[in-house]
């Protein structure tokens, strides 16, 4: 990859405060990489409260950056760069990281790397496993869920996504219907492994249309339904729970992983030297759909690569590697870097979700 860079990354586009520091060079070394969740802040609401994150990044920044270049036993005068998730999220948080990342450059003089959260995830394989380019992309996550083709650090290529509702965000309306825990993804997870996934008879949205377009909303209303059929003077049984998680959690891979293997032919069509299947994204987690996407790499005979649990979910490492190949290929923001609540990394395909003033959705 040439000369080794040491890049500080900061992430805040959502409810996790990251900081991380990394070494790269031929290879990648995570020197630091700290993660502030703020899950006990948002639980009373169900759901993410974009002003109590933003308030949130905003104490917790200095303290996770500071802590990232301890551990790392880095002064900022080492560093070679800065990396801020400059979007897509919400805007009071991502505003918040890149205030943080520009005081640090221009009062330490360094260079500013603005970098799309997506292509963070993205990149992520390279971080970890070093995976050649063109690789196959399932981006999985709270908020997106498309099947990308990353042929380079700036390139990528969509070939479907979901319509509407990401799969994370069904998790989480799921959970919240039965009464689970949030995040929903590992509450629902839990429970479905207690669970007859065959009991309830949920649909399978879009494998009967071609292409690799997905969507879940239909899928979490059928839940809805289903468990309002088997309730009991306003009160779920403990086991029509658990058959309802493993019902709605074994529909989503078969939807996955019947779109993967579409998405797949189409990759496989650029004859890549080496054909790799990854999947990022805090729904990547999931060891279900990680099961399942292993047999359909497994039936297409290419290489599956999975990052490792802690870089599933938001974090600063991936955004300072991006960063670093970003460096690489001449990318320098000034002091004008705005944040963004909206950024697709296919910026020639048709937004899958719509526009408006703030641009396209996905």
């Amino acid at each position: 990859m040439g000369d080794t860079l040491t890049i500080l990354g900061i992430e805040s586009s959502c409810d996790d405060t990251a900081a991380a520091v990394l070494r790269v060079g031929d290879t990648a070394q995570t020197l630091s990489s700290i993660v502030s969740g703020q899950g006990e802040l948002h639980d009373a609401y169900g759901g993410v409260v974009p002003e109590i994150a933003a308030r949130a990044h905003a104490e917790k920044l200095d303290h996770c950056v500071r802590e990232a270049l301890d551990e790392a036993g880095v002064r900022v005068r080492d560093l070679d760069a800065v990396a801020v998730t400059a979007g897509p999220g919400l805007i009071g948080g991502v505003m918040s990281g890149v205030m943080c990342a520009k005081g640090i450059a221009a009062g330490a003089g360094l260079p500013l790397i603005g970098v799309n959260h997506l292509a963070g995830h993205a990149l992520t394989p390279r971080l970890t496993d070093g995976v050649a380019y063109p690789y196959l992309m399932l981006l999985v996550s709270g908020g997106h869920c498309q099947f990308l083709l990353v042929r380079g650090a700036q390139d990528f290529a969509r070939l479907g996504g979901t319509i509407d509702d990401a799969p994370g965000e069904a998790f989480d309306k799921v959970a919240r219907l039965l009464a689970l825990p949030q995040p929903g993804g590992p509450s629902v997870e839990a429970e479905a492994a207690r669970g007859d996934a065959t009991r309830f008879t949920l649909p399978r949205p879009l494998l009967d249309r071609a292409g690799c377009d997905m969507s879940f909303s239909g899928l979490k209303t059928a839940v809805l339904r289903a468990r309002d059929g088997v309730m009991t003077d306003n009160r779920l049984g403990r086991q029509a729970r658990s058959d309802l998680c493993a019902g709605f959690q074994a529909a989503v891979c078969d939807v996955l992983g019947e779109k993967t293997r579409r998405a797949l032919e189409i990759y496989l069509s650029e004859t890549p030297e080496r054909a790799t299947l990854t999947v990022a994204g805090g729904v990547a987690a999931n060891g279900a759909i990680r099961a399942r996407l292993t047999e359909v790499a497994r039936g297409a005979h290419v290489d599956f690569v999975a990052p490792p649990l802690a870089l599933c979910t938001d974090n600063a490492a991936m955004i300072a590697y991006a960063g670093a190949e970003l460096y690489r290929l001449g990318q320098r923001d000034g002091m004008e870097l705005a944040a963004r609540p909206r950024w697709p990394l296919d910026r020639t395909s048709p937004a899958m979700l719509g526009s408006g003033k703030k641009g396209a959705k996905a």
